[in-house]
């Protein structure tokens, strides 16, 4: 299996761990770069140029789909799935826009493992 980079973006540290874990169980060999805000989403994305990211949408600063959209304008290809719990008609309209997907937090393992097998097989 291919080494990929994976960019978690959560503002909860536990939820970073929570998801890494998940990752490094099911993708070993994958790399795993974290951000805690928008800004640094960002920052960690032109940086890594990540092959996934996966992005909280409640964030102090810039939340998750503004950080999306300025990294669509840096990479038009890139792949951003939005983790949230809070998944309602104006969000889900807004990623359409992007064109991001997204996954419902809590995160459970079947989730993440069918992002996986979709993104990375």
């Amino acid at each position: 299996m291919a080494t990929k980079t994976v960019l978690v973006v959560d503002d909860s540290r536990v939820a970073r761990m929570m998801t890494r874990h998940l990752i490094e169980q099911n993708r070993p060999s994958w790399i795993i770069v974290e951000a805690e805000t928008g800004e640094q989403a960002v920052e960690r994305f032109q940086d890594v140029r990540p092959d996934f990211t996966l992005m909280d949408v409640n964030m102090p600063g810039i939340d998750g789909l503004e950080a999306s959209r300025r990294i669509r304008a840096i990479d038009q290809a890139a792949v951003i799935t939005l983790l949230t719990a809070n998944i309602q008609d104006p969000i889900r309209h807004h990623a359409d826009e992007i064109g991001i997907g997204f996954i419902n937090k809590p995160l459970r393992v079947e989730a993440l493992l069918a992002f996986l097998v979709e993104e990375a097989p």
